[in-house]
Parts: C-alpha cells; sequence; structure tokens
C-alpha cells in the first residue's frame, strides 16, 4: 500500500482560522482593559508588538516617532502569524510570493508568462505593460511595431522582448517615451534583430527620468544586412542603473548604431559593451553626448570591434562635464582590419576619471592594416597599454589639467559644471545655520520605491548574506540571470552590508524597527530620541533659517546615521558617526517668510579620513581634516542621538 503525506492546508485557510481566534482574544482583552498598545491598535500586530518593545528598550516618554512607525509591517495579525509559518518554510514562501508581497508591501517584480503566438501584422502598443514579447515581427516584410507611451510613470515596469524581428527584412521598430518616469525599470532584449535585412530600430527618450533602470540587450542584432539602431535620448535623467550589451552587432555587414544623448545627467550609470559589433563587416558606430554631465558614470568596452573589417567608430562628446567615472577599453578594435575610432572631445571630466586602453587597436596578422585612432582634445588620467604598437594613433590637443584647475577655470570663465558635484546646498559649513541665512537647499527627496519593513519575526527566518544567495534569488523569483533587476539589488546590498567598517566606524543592516532600536541603544544608551527632516519643501531653491536649535545643547556629540538600501523589504544601513553636532532648524520661505519645513542637519567635525575627492571638498574648498562639514537629513533617512 502507498503512504501519503497529507498536503499543508492553503494559506487562506490557515488566514481564516487564525483572523477568528484572534479576532475573539483581542475583543476580550480590550473589554478587561488589558490592551498595553496605543489606542486602537491591535497587540497581535506587528506594529502593535513593535510599540510595545520600544517601550521595554527606550527609557524616556517622548512621543514616538510617526515617521519611523509608519513603515512598521503593515500585516494585520492573522497575516503575519500566516506567513510567519511560511518563513520558516521558503518553498512555501516562495510559492506565495506575489500575495506576500503585495500583504507585507514589498518590492517584488512581477512573474511573466511566456508566450509562442506569432504576429504577422503591424501593432502600436501604448498601454501594455509587464508584458513578455515573444516572436513580434519575426520573418516580416516591411512594416513598423510602434512602443509609444508604454509602461510610463510605472513603479516596477519588466518587459522581456525574445526574438523580436529576427529575420525579418525592413522591418521597423520604434520605442518613444518608453518607460519614461518609472522607478526600478527592468527590460531585457534577447536575440532582437537577429539576421534581419534593412529596416531599423529607435529608441527615443527611452527609460527617460527612470529612478533605477536595468537594461540588457543580449545577440542584439547579430548577423544583420544593414539594419540600423538608434539611441536617443535614451537613460537621460535617469538616477542609478546599468544597461549591458552582449554580442550587440555580432557579424552584422553595414550596421549603423547611434548613441546620442545617452545617459546624460544621470547619476552613476554603468555600461558594459561584450563582443560588441565582433567580427562585423564595415561597421559604423557613432557615440555623440554620451555620459554627458553625469555623475561616476562606468563603461566598459571588451572585445568591441574585435576582428571587425573596416569599422568606423566615433566619440563624440563623451563623457564630458561627468564627474569623475572610468572607462575601460579591453581588446577594443583588436585584430580588426582598417577600421577608423575617432575621439573627439572624450573624457574631459569635471573631475578627472580614469581610463584604460589594453589591446586597443592592436595589429593582428601582417594581412591586416591596423586600424586608425585619432584622439582629439581628450581628458587626463589615463593608462595606453599595448596601444596600437604598429599602428598610427593621433594625438591632439591632450589636456593635462586636474580637477581642481578646471574648477577654478570654470569659475572665472562662468562655464557651467557638472550638477552632481557641486548640488548647491548639498553640503555647508556649520556657520551657516544661523537665524536669518539664506541658502539654496538640495534635492531631498526619496528616490527609493516604497516599502515596508518586515516583522522581526518573519526577517529572521530568512537568509541574509552571499553565502545564501541562491537560496534569496530562488524566494524572491530572481530567476537564472545574474543581470536581472533582483538579483543585482540583492548582491548589491549584500556586499554593502559585508562591506568592512571604516576606520572608527560602528555599522550595521537593519531589516526590522526591532533591530534598529537595538542597534542604536548599544551605542547610544536606552534614553534616546529618533530625528529626520519633516518634508520635502524648499528643496531646489533657496531657504531662509529660522529659529535653530543644538541637539544636546549643541555640544559635540555622538549619533547613528540610517540610510536606505535599495532590497525587496525595507533595509537600512546604519552607523555610528563620532564627533559630530546635531541642530534642528525651521526651515522658511524667503519670500513670505512662513515656516515651510523643518530640517534635521548633522555636522562631521572630523573629516581627516574623508577622499580629498569628496564633493563637499569640491563644492567648499579645502581639504580632508582642514575643515567641518555638514548635510541636512534626507527624506526617509534618520539620525539618533542621546535625548536631551
Amino acid at each position: 500500500m502507498r503512504s501519503t503525506v497529507a498536503a499543508p492546508p492553503p494559506l487562506a485557510l490557515l488566514l481564516l482560522f487564525f483572523a477568528l481566534y484572534i479576532s475573539s482574544f483581542f475583543n476580550v482583552g480590550v473589554a478587561a482593559g488589558g490592551d498595553s498598545t496605543a489606542a486602537g491598535e491591535n497587540p497581535f500586530t506587528p506594529k502593535g508588538y513593535l510599540i510595545r518593545y520600544w517601550k521595554k528598550q527606550i527609557s524616556n516618554d517622548l512621543p514616538k516617532p510617526e515617521f519611523l512607525l509608519s513603515k512598521a509591517s503593515p500585516l494585520n495579525a492573522a497575516q503575519f502569524t500566516a506567513f510567519s509559518k511560511l518563513a520558516a518554510d521558503q518553498n512555501s514562501l516562495s510559492t506565495q510570493l506575489p500575495e506576500f508581497c503585495a500583504k507585507a508591501d514589498l518590492l517584488c517584480f512581477p512573474d511573466l508568462t511566456p508566450s509562442l503566438e506569432k504576429h504577422s501584422s503591424d501593432v502600436n502598443f501604448a498601454t501594455y505593460r509587464n508584458k513578455n514579447f515573444t516572436n513580434y515581427g519575426t520573418g516580416r516584410p516591411g512594416g513598423v511595431d510602434a512602443f509609444s507611451g508604454y509602461s510610463e510613470g510605472e513603479n516596477l515596469p519588466i518587459d522581456s522582448f525574445r526574438r523580436y524581428s529576427r529575420d525579418g527584412v525592413g522591418h521597423n521598430e520604434k520605442f518613444t517615451g518608453y518607460a519614461a518616469e518609472a522607478n526600478v525599470a527592468d527590460q531585457s532584449f534577447n536575440s532582437y534583430g537577429t539576421a534581419a535585412t534593412g529596416g531599423g530600430g529607435e529608441f527615443n527618450k527611452y527609460n527617460s527620468e527612470v529612478n533605477v533602470p536595468n537594461l540588457r540587450f543580449t545577440a542584439y542584432s547579430d548577423s544583420t544586412t544593414g539594419h540600423s539602431q538608434s539611441f536617443t535620448e535614451y537613460t537621460n535623467q535617469a538616477n542609478a542603473g546599468d544597461e549591458k550589451f552582449t554580442s550587440y552587432g555580432k557579424k552584422s555587414v553595414g550596421a549603423t548604431n547611434e548613441f546620442a544623448s545617452y545617459g546624460k545627467d544621470s547619476n552613476v550609470m554603468g555600461s558594459t559593451f561584450n563582443n560588441y559589433g565582433e567580427n562585423g563587416d564595415a561597421a559604423n558606430d557613432t557615440f555623440t553626448s554620451y555620459g554627458t554631465n553625469t555623475n561616476n558614470p562606468q563603461n566598459n568596452f571588451r572585445n568591441y570591434g574585435t576582428l571587425g573589417s573596416s569599422a568606423t567608430e566615433s566619440f563624440k562628446g563623451y563623457r564630458e562635464q561627468s564627474n569623475v567615472g572610468d572607462d575601460n577599453f579591453d581588446s577594443y578594435g583588436k585584430n580588426s582590419n582598417a577600421g577608423k575610432i575617432d575621439f573627439v572631445n572624450y573624457g574631459k571630466s569635471f573631475n578627472e576619471g580614469t581610463d584604460k586602453f589594453t589591446g586597443y587597436g592592436k595589429k593582428g596578422d601582417s594581412t591586416n592594416s591596423s586600424p586608425t585612432v585619432d584622439f582629439k582634445i581628450y581628458g587626463v588620467n589615463n593608462t595606453f597599454k599595448e596601444y596600437a604598437k604598429e599602428g598610427a594613433a593621433t594625438f591632439s590637443t591632450y589636456e593635462n589639467k586636474t580637477s581642481a584647475e578646471e574648477a577654478s577655470l570654470a569659475a572665472v570663465n562662468g562655464r557651467k559644471v557638472n550638477k552632481w558635484v557641486v548640488e548647491p546646498g548639498k553640503f555647508f559649513r556649520e556657520a551657516m545655520l544661523k537665524t536669518g541665512t539664506v541658502m539654496p537647499m538640495p534635492d531631498i527627496r526619496d528616490k527609493m520605491p516604497k516599502r515596508s519593513f518586515l516583522p522581526r519575526a518573519i526577517v529572521s527566518k530568512l537568509p541574509f548574506s552571499t553565502s545564501k544567495l541562491a537560496e534569496l534569488k530562488k524566494i524572491f523569483h530572481a530567476g537564472d540571470d545574474a543581470d536581472s533587476s533582483m538579483a543585482k539589488m540583492l548582491t548589491d546590498a549584500l556586499h554593502e552590508c559585508e562591506r568592512a567598517p571604516s576606520p572608527g566606524e560602528t555599522k550595521r543592516c537593519v531589516a526590522s524597527i526591532e533591530d534598529m532600536i537595538d542597534f542604536a541603544t548599544t551605542v547610544l544608551g536606552r534614553n534616546v530620541v529618533v530625528r529626520t527632516t519633516a518634508n520635502t519643501e524648499g528643496h531646489g531653491g533657496d531657504i531662509l533659517i529660522g529659529e535653530v536649535k543644538g541637539v544636546n545643547g549643541g555640544k559635540v556629540t555622538r549619533s547613528v546615521s540610517c540610510h536606505q538600501s535599495l532590497y525587496p523589504y525595507l533595509l537600512y544601513y546604519c552607523h555610528s558617526v563620532p564627533k559630530v553636532r546635531v541642530y534642528e532648524a525651521d526651515i522658511l520661505d524667503p519670500n513670505t517668510k512662513s515656516k515651510i519645513n523643518h530640517g534635521v542637519a548633522i555636522c562631521h567635525l572630523d573629516t581627516s579620513s574623508w577622499s580629498p575627492g569628496h564633493g563637499s571638498f569640491v563644492l567648499l574648498g579645502s581639504g580632508p581634516g582642514k575643515i567641518e562639514v555638514c548635510h541636512w537629513i534626507f527624506e526617509n533617512d534618520m539620525t539618533w542621538a542621546v535625548a536631551d
């Protein structure tokens, strides 16, 4: 006789049973006057438990901070118990992930269902979102598919394009205003335009003003003939993300690719080009205003144009007026035949970055003509290793000014400098924190997607280390793609949390408010208070400083500052900051003199361990250890200190 194992009861049944039990228990407790939580708060909810824990661990009776309590898990008592049980069995939790994410207010991506349907006519997408596009335009003669205003303003648009326009002849695709102003965008293009003849793809205003874009092009436009791709105003004014092009245009003939105004005005954007244009014939690639005025752009070109023939590559205004940044050209144009590569106004960063050329333009056998490489008005701090030893390289107007000299010249000439380095008001001196001062307020708005903490009883059962990354990826449906947004989110946060502390720093990543309380009270004692800036009013313009109050009487003190990390649930990086002064200040409208905000600022008195290139020194002058540096506490960040 075959034995059987009873299946676990469905989640809905668990929730219903526990809701009835808790409801009866809670009603009895209230009737007896035994509720010790805030008025109206069920003591069995995560928030109810948190309030009791706060009273137990923190010794003062100051009002509890609503801005922090509002981030507590929204799970009700029944959901809390049911999901706590599921968290103990991670396979069960993974199968219930969509419901878990929705109920617990987490950041999760939808699972896309594969599609094998074929489409033989032109399509116009204007309202779709979170879709798997498979076999669109495959084998199509002529025609055009248009994506206009697609996924605009979405929180988490995730789209996959597979075998799109494959083997097409003269077929065009247009992406206009695609996923603009989205929060965390994840788009994957796999085997897009492979073996296409003629036609082209246009990406115009694609992912503009996106918070965290993650775009992957794999085997894109491989083995094409005369197929063009144009990227115009692509990921402009985005916050922090990555674009990866793998085997893009490989083995293509006469392919034309144009990147214009790509990543302009963005913050910490990374681009990787692997095997781009490899074995191509007569390719023509143009990078114009690529990475201009960005903050710390990271661009890697590996095996780009390798073994190509008669290719033309042009970089104009590349990474100009950016803040630092790094470019790595490894085996770029190596063993290619009679190619031409032009760099005009390349790497003229406001704060110099680093450019490394290894095996660049290196000649192959005697049958090939070395590529011609021309550098005009090129920036500083560059390494040329094995650079076209047997070829022709021309350098004109090679810049050797340091960033400090460039900044000085910019100030004298009135030239605009990079906004990421010198955003007005981002850093200021302590003397400016006095009544009557008019000063600029930086953009203090929180750019991360809204999430909630998980209760300690749940988060303590989830893995949290790089050694458990495979388990985490399974729980949160990250898939096998190491470059997916979810996989990168998990990996980046774990690496930051496991990083060794800086000299004198005490740090901890906290995933529950209870853990944050424990860390703050361990460092500062039990008589603590947590503060943040009240709202974001005044950002981007001038403000007038009203009444100023120094925390702890304005004495030098110690604090614990906590900053958000991007993760499926709310995660904070908290660290102790010695030798600071903390201030509260009323923020007024400079015209009406009315109060618009209440700001919290922290002044770091010891900057001796800071980098000489830190933005505060670029903005304020001086250097490490020579001046104090102050800044506002941004939205949803916070600082803990001993209570007055």
